[in-house]
């Protein structure tokens, strides 16, 4: 008998002995990654889109990683997750092995009945891992990095002389604002870190099987956020400007220096999921931009990837949504008396007439009932959407433009794509 085969036979052996299953779990930790960030990583596409993921070849195998052989959704039994997130009443803890309804949530505790990137970032994960895994999520919506994620290394926030005037001229008081101000600020950066720390230093509290000899490791964050900054003319007043949003990419990259810092992990793999509602644009967009760029930051190398979600934008369901806009238009010129010609022009071409030169007549004249303007839209409706289209949406979408159109095929695609990318780092 060869000395190699002596190895292996003794390898196996102490597998089987109790030291071996130890050496086992020793080499095997519990793999954490964090997902934080405002209402898309809260994610607002509902369980009931899950079939338009099926109605794309490209996506009908991702839709059977959603599902288990009974068809419904999937559970991960080697994921768990403990989701922070809040309401109107207040913040709130939701934990248990993750399936679908780690979305948004009216009630922080309970299944909201929807997913946001968690869901198959969890599935993409699992797959790839021979341990159990444990997601720590934070999201809220409505969230700012430069007020309410704001890193401490970012010290505090300064109003510029412009916002201060502006604040004057509305008749507030500068000093009441100002103090608000300092109370919003880093706020949610504190709930977010408070929370991964309770959750790791209770690890069985939410992952029953945890057991403290094999330890954990911080493998990946994911930040998700941006809307509330991208529109922000305030605080970035030069956004429609090249380096308009330069700030957040300073805020950006305090924000990664600190999470690692207060957490303990000073290389722990970062991706930015980078805002892409509207889809891919010819033209430069700044705020983008401005997203992305900490991941070509020297220091980052390697160890920070930004994530395009653009790609990703629904555009068959983006162009319905546009087509619903315009008898949206038209419902909201009757309710206020008439509807103007250049409105008409764009809205309805169609030659069409309730009355007789009803586009003619005067103002008074013009007036409907509701009836006969719940009637009218109805028609021009009709018209401007075909059945399939209004079928397509029903089984795509959820939600508003913002929030992805509430479609879980994009979700879906988004949550594979930042798992990826951290599999991605950690195989180089």
């Amino acid at each position: 008998m060869t000395s190699r085969i002596k190895i292996l036979i003794g390898l196996a052996a102490l597998a089987m002995t109790g030291f071996g299953s130890t050496f086992a779990a020793e080499v095997k930790p519990l793999k954490v990654y964090i997902l934080a960030g405002q209402s898309n990583m809260q994610g607002h596409a509902k369980v009931e889109t899950f079939d338009y993921v099926g109605d794309d070849p490209a996506t009908t195998p991702l839709l059977k990683e959603m599902r288990g052989t009974d068809g419904k959704p999937r559970v991960c039994q080697k994921v768990w997750i403990s989701y922070l997130t809040g309401s109107r009443e207040g913040n709130g803890v939701g934990t248990g092995k993750l399936t679908v309804g780690y979305g948004a949530r009216s009630n922080p505790t309970e299944d909201g009945g929807k997913i946001g990137p968690e869901f198959t970032f969890g599935i993409t994960i699992e797959k790839a891992s021979d341990g159990p895994i444990l997601i720590i999520k934070t999201a809220w919506g409505g969230k700012s990095l430069h007020t309410d994620f704001r890193p401490p290394s970012a010290g505090p926030y300064e109003f510029t002389e412009a916002q201060l005037e502006n604040f004057k001229k509305r008749g507030k008081d500068i000093e009441s604002v100002k103090a608000d101000k300092v109370k919003a600020t880093g706020h949610y950066y504190r709930l977010m870190t408070d929370h991964a720390k309770k959750v790791l230093a209770d690890i069985k509290r939410v992952y029953p099987d945890y057991d403290a000899k094999q330890g954990y490791e911080l493998a990946g964050f994911v930040w998700f956020q941006g809307w509330n900054d991208m529109v922000d003319r305030g605080t970035y007043p030069n956004r429609d400007k090249p380096g308009g949003y330069a700030k957040y990419s300073e805020w950006m990259a305090d924000f990664i220096r600190d999470v690692r810092k207060d957490l303990g992990a000073s290389k722990m793999p970062f991706v930015i999921g980078v805002m892409g509602v509207g889809g891919v644009r010819e033209e430069p967009n700044h705020f983008r931009q401005a997203m992305a760029a900490p991941a070509s930051m020297p220091e980052f190398k390697g160890n920070v990837v930004a994530v395009q979600t653009a790609p990703y934008w629904d555009k068959p369901l983006a162009a319905v949504e546009r087509k619903f806009g315009k008898p949206k238009k038209i419902a909201y010129y009757l309710r206020k008396g008439g509807v103007p010609a250049r409105v008409l022009a764009d809205n309805y071409p169609i030659a069409y007439t309730m009355r007789k030169n009803y586009w003619d007549t005067s103002v008074e004249d013009r007036k409907m009932s509701k009836k006969e303007q719940q009637a009218y839209v109805k028609e021009y409706r009709a018209k401007v959407i075909t059945v399939a289209e209004e079928t397509m949406w029903q089984r795509g979408a959820s939600n508003a433009g913002y929030h992805y159109l509430g479609c879980a095929k994009t979700m879906a695609l988004i949550g594979n794509s930042f798992a990826e990318a951290l599999l991605e780092m950690e195989r180089n």
